[in-house]
């Protein structure tokens, strides 16, 4: 299981009045005040490690530490580290190479396309269901041709779309190593989850940190230059535009040379130039402008960073409890056939079924009521009957854990004269 980890930063926006740097949310699509949390999961999506980063920094720079954590988790064995394009760097690539790591991540920028006809159709059966994908094998040089790589490239059905794939593996198949790729959706389905369900983003405590005053961040002055500029260029190439269809409109019998078509439209002009020395001017005052400053040289507003210990522990206990709860998901599969649809729901309301404690010399006996849904409570008793043989003691104690699932009531028909017809009404039955 730890063959294969997933990293990814899960970035927790923050909507208070403190003033704490920016990061991009990219569920939002806009950068906002927030902080990130590196999380690795195992191979199949279940959390592993949480790292609560020290500063907002890219995936590349979070990965020395990040590296660290994983070597004194796992050993010395080797690992694969899967994550997304954030972390692309090929100087990186060497460095964890030399470490003792595998990598598996998507190609950044341009590449040269493959032809479709050199992609071949490869099909397995991995983690108990079957793929296939089309596919295209072939080693990669980077570093100027010092690090050797393998690419995979995948030509989705239906389109002409090419994804590639870069990995240090050789000793792989190409499609077990596309669908480890792929799989990596199971680490933000796992942030969808949370989110929803453990509340993964709430705010545990109204603490605040000071921030490393010698710590980077991007100059706000120059990042309200680079909206100007922005807006500048916008309206220059407007004015351009009406400039060029004034040019290509003019009568030539009325304004025969260039000097006449400025003379008539002198205002415009006027405009375009002004419009261009306007954009001069900014583009030279942001070049004076460092693009990044020192935390403790903002002076407008302090920087402060939100308090990290309690919410650490608290993403540890939802951390554990999603993988108690990954585990009795297990357990119960096998008795339950919409288990990939409806599992999770079945523990749910499992959870909250009402039920009777009984307490023995020796025992602490759980007996769960029936569950509202007849199909689901073979299921249930199933998963009762494995939590048996673990032979849990309750914590404290010495009492070992005894789960059982209550008998479903009968239920039948009714009639005068019968012995529960009597036992309901309190009447005798009529002498035959």
């Amino acid at each position: 299981m730890m063959g294969f980890l997933y990293i990814d930063g899960h970035v927790r926006a923050y909507h208070g009045q403190r003033t704490i740097s920016r990061a991009y949310v990219a569920r939002r699509h806009l950068a906002m005040p927030a902080t990130t949390d590196y999380w690795i999961n195992d191979r199949a999506g279940d959390p592993l490690l949480l790292i609560t980063a020290e500063l907002s920094a890219s995936l590349t720079k979070a990965f020395p530490e990040l590296l660290r954590q994983v070597r004194a988790t796992v050993g010395e064995r080797q690992v694969t580290i899967v994550f997304d394009r954030g972390g692309w760097s090929p100087k990186l690539f060497r460095s964890m190479i030399a470490q003792g790591f595998d990598i598996l991540t998507y190609r950044k920028g341009k590449s040269r396309r493959i032809d479709e006809r050199r992609f071949v159709r490869r099909r397995a059966k991995l983690d108990g269901h079957w793929v296939s994908y089309d596919l295209h094998d072939q080693p990669v040089r980077f570093l100027k041709g010092k690090l050797r790589l393998r690419q995979i490239t995948r030509l989705c059905e239906g389109t002409a779309h090419q994804t590639q794939i870069i990995t240090s593996r050789w000793d792989l198949r190409e499609v077990e190593l596309a669908y480890r790729m792929f799989e990596r959706w199971r680490q933000e389905n796992y942030f969808k989850y949370m989110r929803e369900e453990f509340l993964l983003d709430a705010l545990v405590d109204y603490r605040i940190e000071p921030e490393d005053p010698t710590r980077t961040i991007v100059n706000p002055e120059r990042r309200a230059l680079d909206k100007q500029i922005r807006a500048a260029r916008t309206e220059l190439e407007q004015i351009e535009r009406e400039y060029g269809a004034a040019a290509a409109d003019n009568p030539e019998h009325h304004r025969l040379t260039m000097r006449g078509f400025k003379i008539a439209y002198g205002k415009l002009g006027k405009r375009l130039r002004a419009a261009r020395e306007r954009l001069q001017i900014l583009i030279d005052k942001r070049r004076d402008v460092p693009a990044r400053v020192e935390v403790r040289d903002l002076t407008e507003h302090t920087v402060v960073k939100l308090a990290t210990e309690r919410k650490h522990l608290t993403d540890l206990i939802k951390m554990l409890a999603y993988q108690a709860e990954s585990d009795l998901f297990n357990l119960l599969s096998p008795h339950y056939l919409r288990a990939d649809q409806e599992g999770r729901t079945l523990l749910y309301e499992l959870f909250a079924a009402s039920g009777d404690i009984r307490i023995t010399a020796e025992q602490l006996q759980i007996t769960l009521a029936p569950l509202s849904s007849p199909h689901r409570t073979p299921a249930v008793q199933a998963l009762c009957e494995l939590l048996d043989q673990t032979a849990t003691v309750f914590p404290g104690t010495r009492l070992r854990m005894r789960f059982a699932v209550r008998s479903p009531p009968v239920l039948g028909l009714a009639f005068p004269g019968t012995p529960a017809h009597r036992s309901h009404t309190g009447e005798a039955p009529p002498a035959s």
